[in-house]
């Protein structure tokens, strides 16, 4: 049930009791208020209307996105560095003389381009399936927080270092991306290691992270085509990009 109006009113000018339903104070002409409140029947004011609630419009889907993805964030960068290890896997197994050419297994002897191509040739499909996650994920997570740029940057350096001393000190086979996976998840865990550090809350799972890190040191232990120098190089490499980022500004 609505409450009554008030008896009245005091005016700050003077000070005195005046009606509620006056604009002027009668004593000292003070204007008190625009208008008059309107009254219903009974003498009780009306009451204000209450304004209608607007729900948000959603903005209409362009070509090719999906609902809750927004195209421009989806992890193009990433797909790539994982769809061309498929392909060069692939297309190694049926042609050994190409498998051959990419391969980094012993001294570079000038064949600088092996440290890259070798990082997208796998020769077991455990490996295959254990590294490639683990540069989706983190890749994933990376461009998603500072842009297409940084899983490539992070990848390549990671992954060339690692090959390259493997090649420079002659430590036999080294194939596959778990330099780079290694590289992609240290560079990832970094900020929020150091925000905890700094007494941060997140809700950031670095204990998985850390299941995923062991996984991928030992699994040199469970194939010859994982070195386990070249995984340590691009572990070292990504906590170092990882400092760096850490500092930029994200999306």
């Amino acid at each position: 049930m609505a409450s009554g109006p008030d008896l009245f009113v005091i005016c700050k000018s003077c000070g005195s009791e005046v009606s509620p339903y006056i604009t002027e104070c009668p004593y000292c002409g003070t204007r008190l208020r625009k208008r008059a409140p309107k009254l219903e029947r009974g003498g009780v004011p009306k009451r204000p209307k209450q304004a209608r609630r607007v729900r948000p419009r959603l903005a209409p889907l362009r070509p090719g996105e999906m609902p809750g993805i927004r195209a421009d964030a989806r992890p193009y960068a990433t797909m790539l560095l994982v769809v061309a290890s498929v392909v060069v896997s692939l297309v190694a197994r049926f042609r050994l003389e190409f498998a051959g050419d990419i391969l980094l297994a012993g001294p570079l002897n000038g064949d600088w381009w092996r440290v890259v191509t070798t990082q997208f040739l796998y020769g077991s499909t455990g490996y295959e399936v254990a590294a490639l996650s683990a540069v989706f994920l983190f890749g994933w997570l990376l461009e998603r927080r500072h842009g297409w740029w940084a899983p490539l940057l992070v990848f390549f350096l990671g992954g060339c270092a690692g090959m390259a001393l493997v090649g420079l000190t002659d430590q036999g086979v080294a194939m596959g991306g778990n330099a780079g996976a290694l590289a992609l998840l240290a560079a990832w865990a970094m900020r929020d290691v150091l925000a905890r550090r700094r007494g941060e809350e997140d809700d950031a799972d670095l204990l998985g992270t850390l299941a995923v890190a062991v996984l991928l040191v030992l699994m040199p232990l469970a194939t010859r085509d994982a070195n386990a120098l070249a995984g340590l190089v691009g572990g070292v490499v990504g906590i170092v990009l990882g400092f760096g980022l850490a500092r930029l500004r994200e999306h």
